[in-house]
């Protein structure tokens, strides 16, 4: 995700010599070994992608029922945040895996655009047809040719917080961004600053600009700005900052302060304020946050961890993005074949409910019923997802380039680390955002 779904997510070690220890041993796959007899015993099915911890243990479980429906094994790699540069350097050194969880649109086109991708089969085209939205599947597209199966979805317009915090400092669930930040000062006033930011992980300052951006100007110039049609140095990107900045410069807000966010990835904001010495009240990332706190920290989402929609932005709509990972086949890898069948497990339903099951993750599958939710908090989450159908405005910087919106340390992830350190120049931010877009859209 992101995120991440940027979907959840990004924090891995990279390189050749995880991904020979993948290929060499089992153990460090999603299965124990093949089901006798499958229509796949014999063959290995090699997945990389972005997720650790809780996310990646329960990936393996949709692993393990292919294992068993097939009888494939099934190894994955861990790609780090830079899914980009890593698929690259492995088809180039003749090394690349059958299928990779892109966690970014940008991505994925520039993966189509450079020829390295199968398109989906017949069955998983046909099936997904019939599962996905409209949306998912043109975000899957790229000049006509379907490429991409969107498995994992996030709905990134949630803020989680531990309930008893609230009742000790008498703050109620926002309903605007003002409100936010009036509650965010009163926890810290009763002994507990406002919020976790994840600074380390640049995706998600995005997506904080993201929500605001989208409340305060709108879906029609969101959509602009994503495609670079408009450019960064108009004033609505310098006003989502301003606002963003509000946020950023406020010692009371920002736990630690910008240097503490600075140095703390997702898993660790989502420690600092469900874990077993909390240090913030809130945190605001996608619904993935919920599956960190049960599988990490035994909170029961619902009871020992809440969330409420990110609140409307000066009198705009409230903000509903959403992210997500797209199942991909690459033509380099060794058994692609057997790679297009997995995507054809994971268009159909009974894949995503075992993930489902596990928690920490939503599908864009109408399919997948209800009841395979195992809380009533992801339950309304997915049917707000569901229920969005088309209307859903995908993570802007999960659209771009991966030069620009998906590059750890560079690109909008870096200008905006660099604001979180100093907010005092928004109009200065926005003018080095421009520069990077250009840059990375090549206009």
């Amino acid at each position: 995700m992101r995120r991440p779904s940027k979907t959840t997510r990004r924090t891995a070690a990279t390189g050749a010599a995880a991904l020979a220890l993948a290929l060499g041993a089992t153990a460090c796959g999603g299965t124990t070994g093949p089901a006798s007899g499958g229509e796949l015993s014999g063959q290995t099915v090699t997945v990389a992608g972005v997720w650790t911890g809780s996310e990646q243990k329960n990936f393996k479980k949709v692993l393990d029922a292919f294992t068993e429906k097939t009888g494939a094994k099934t190894v994955f790699v861990p790609s780090g945040d830079n899914v980009s540069t890593f698929v690259g350097s492995k088809i180039e050194g003749g090394n690349a895996p059958d299928v990779v969880m892109v966690p970014q649109v940008g991505v994925l086109r520039q993966f189509a655009k450079e020829g390295w991708l199968q398109p989906l089969s017949e069955q998983a085209s046909n099936t997904a047809g019939a599962t996905l939205a409209p949306v998912w599947r043109n975000y899957g597209t790229v000049d006509g040719t379907y490429y991409g199966l969107y498995f994992k979805a996030a709905h990134k317009s949630t803020v989680w917080y531990a309930p008893e915090t609230f009742t000790q400092a008498g703050v109620t669930e926002p309903k605007s961004y003002t409100d936010l930040l009036k509650a965010g000062r009163t926890l810290a006033d009763s002994g507990r600053p406002a919020f976790a930011i994840a600074g380390e992980d640049g995706w998600t300052l995005t997506d904080w600009f993201e929500n605001i951006y989208l409340s305060q100007a709108g879906p029609e110039k969101y959509d602009q700005l994503a495609q670079h049609q408009l450019k960064w140095t108009d004033a609505s990107v310098v006003k989502a900052l301003t606002t963003l900045g509000e946020l950023f410069k406020d010692k009371q807000l920002v736990a630690g302060g910008a240097q503490t966010a600075l140095s703390t990835d997702f898993p660790s904001s989502v420690e600092q304020v469900f874990g077993p010495e909390p240090k913030a009240g809130m945190v605001y990332e996608g619904d993935f946050v919920g599956g960190v706190a049960k599988d990490q920290f035994g909170k029961q989402p619902g009871k020992d961890a809440k969330f409420f929609p990110f609140p409307a932005v000066e009198g705009g709509k409230a903000p509903v993005v959403s992210g997500g990972d797209a199942a991909v086949v690459l033509k380099q890898g060794k058994n692609s074949k057997a790679g297009m069948k997995l995507l054809e497990f994971l268009a159909g339903h009974d894949a995503a409910e075992v993930w489902a099951g596990a928690g920490g993750f939503l599908s864009p599958n109408i399919q997948v019923e209800m009841a395979a939710y195992g809380d009533s908090v992801t339950r309304s989450t997915a049917e707000s997802l569901i229920g969005a159908g088309d209307s859903i405005r995908f993570d802007m910087s999960d659209q771009a380039p991966a030069a620009f919106g998906g590059t750890k340390g560079a690109g909008e992830w870096k200008v905006l680390q660099d604001f979180l350190r100093d907010p005092s120049d928004p109009q200065g931010t926005a003018a080095k955002l421009e520069a990077e877009a250009a840059k990375a859209y090549g206009n």
